[in-house]
């Protein structure tokens, strides 16, 4: 093979993020334009909180499910990016209200709504974006999305007090931890999946596939975010690694390693989480447990055969670029490392 000319520009493979949203780019774009559209207020601090959480960006992984899905259901029109708008809109009001009751400083490495602003103040902004989120909704005029969105949302809102009620102990089940992972992040992409149905005439099998196909991967990047707090850094994840523990959550790689730790072990972790605090305790300790029992890699594998799940669910819808892509954000999900 004859080496290219050094004048000839070398085109870089495209990454895996951009083969994500390169069918969507487009309405992704239209997306943040109705963001932005919907932060503009009378009120100058809504839209200057709105400035602030714009500018920190996101994934943005709910609303390019909700395009990609609607994209698979051959959908051609502009309700996909209204409704799409509205999922992060929801999911930004989870944001700012969790921050507020772990009393986080920083969220996608910049300073928190709580933190900037005070709490007083951001729990009114997760109101608002709340109800502006169903108010769009609403405004769309389809009540089995309203209800869709009313009803995860409640759900949303019952894991979170869950969360709350189970926060500094680590005396929970395997069905505890689940129960609130399925309420609070795996709903929500499950209802982005499901929603794109609504739009166009489709059967009840294909509705229900999209829903699963979501909430799997919902688990499966809530998974994944559990193994990021032991094995990622504070400059990747923009926020302080075993974050988790310290704000009195005990996740699965530690759920996993209770049952065969010793009494002394079991008792460190116990007491880092019913303190929220690491003093006179090395977290490097905890990551030694968690290595010790390989629960790191054990959740890995259940992650995986979530993973596969909803793999299994896109198996009724003829191959398409939007499969294709939909197949990919699973991979995308289980190697992601923020």
């Amino acid at each position: 093979m004859t080496a290219p000319h050094p004048t000839t520009p070398v085109t870089e493979p495209a990454s895996r993020t951009d083969r994500l949203l390169e069918p969507i780019a487009v309405k992704l774009q239209l997306v943040e334009e109705e963001l932005r559209r919907n932060f503009q207020s009378r009120i100058h601090t809504v839209g200057e909180v709105g400035d602030h959480i714009l500018a920190g960006g996101g994934k943005r992984l709910r609303p390019a499910l909700l395009l990609l899905s609607s994209k698979l259901l051959r959908y051609d029109g502009y309700r996909d990016v209204t409704y799409a708008a509205v999922v992060e809109f929801i999911h930004t009001a989870t944001l700012v209200h969790d921050d507020i009751i772990d009393e986080a400083e920083i969220r996608r490495g910049r300073t928190s709504i709580n933190y900037a602003w005070g709490n007083n103040l951001s729990v009114l902004v997760g109101d608002y974006l709340y109800m502006h989120a169903m108010a769009v909704a609403l405004g769309e005029g389809d009540l089995d999305i309203l209800r869709l969105l009313s009803n995860i949302t409640i759900r949303m809102i019952e894991g979170e007090i869950l969360g709350i009620e189970q926060n500094r102990r680590a005396d929970l089940s395997m069905d505890d931890y689940f129960d609130v992972v399925g309420r609070k992040t795996a709903g929500l992409f499950a209802a982005c999946c499901r929603i794109p149905a609504y739009l166009v005439e489709t059967s009840e099998a294909q509705a229900t596939s999209l829903f699963e196909y979501g909430h799997n991967l919902g688990v499966c990047f809530q998974l994944i975010d559990d193994l990021l707090d032991f094995t990622s850094s504070t400059e990747v994840l923009g926020k302080p690694a075993l974050s988790d523990l310290k704000e009195g959550k005990v996740t699965l790689p530690l759920l996993l390693a209770m049952p065969r730790a010793t009494p002394a072990e079991r008792e460190l972790i116990t007491r880092v989480a019913s303190t929220k605090s690491f003093d006179g305790i090395d977290p490097a300790e905890i990551g030694a447990i968690v290595r010790k029992y390989d629960t790191i890699e054990q959740t890995r594998a259940i992650a995986r055969d979530y993973a596969a799940r909803s793999r299994k669910a896109l198996e009724p819808f003829p191959d398409s670029p939007a499969k294709e892509t939909l197949d990919l954000a699973l991979d995308f999900v289980m190697e992601r490392d923020r």
